[in-house]
């Protein structure tokens, strides 16, 4: 990819995942656990991960998510629990698609990555309250991860394949 093709293309990624982190704000979810969300912006991260060549890229396409978000309707305390989610997250992506790569598909990733997103964010929320007993949270968002990650990683399937037929994305990994 160019460079002026790469730019444009992860703009594009940046503002389609604003675009779904601020209309999963507007659904109310009907979870008992505070804080579970579908993750819909996470759908971005996971074709960022598959089409892009770099992780450093899809690192930028995250910051930048996460500080427009945070500009958009966030505060301080939102960003960290953000950014503690998505960086362990990113780093499991990572780690589960380079060591499973026979083994592990599209949606074991996004499902691994759901989850962890969860554990970041407990982790920081107990270091915030210095109660590790928020860890509590963990099995039931540990589901509740496990069933919008196979979705996004559903989702991150369906537009993957779409995205091969196109001249640029012949061959996503």
């Amino acid at each position: 990819m160019r460079k002026t093709t790469k730019l444009v293309y992860m703009s594009l990624l940046v503002a389609q995942a604003l675009v779904l982190h601020i209309f999963e704000n507007m659904i109310p979810v009907p979870f008992v656990t505070p804080g579970a969300k579908l993750g819909l912006a996470n759908l971005i991260t996971v074709i960022a991960l598959y089409t892009l060549d770099k992780k450093r890229d899809v690192f930028y396409i995250i910051i930048l998510r996460l500080a427009l978000a945070t500009m958009f309707g966030g505060n301080l305390s939102s960003f960290m629990y953000s950014f503690s989610g998505a960086l362990l997250s990113f780093l499991i992506m990572i780690i589960v698609k380079k060591i499973g790569t026979d083994k592990v598909s599209i949606i074991g990733v996004s499902c691994a990555g759901a989850v962890f997103h969860n554990v970041g964010q407990l982790l920081i929320a107990s270091w915030i309250v210095k109660n590790i007993g928020v860890m509590l949270y963990l099995p039931v968002l540990s589901l509740v991860g496990i069933l919008t990650g196979f979705f996004i990683g559903l989702t991150a399937n369906y537009a993957l394949k779409h995205m091969s037929k196109l001249p640029y994305f012949g061959k996503i990994s």
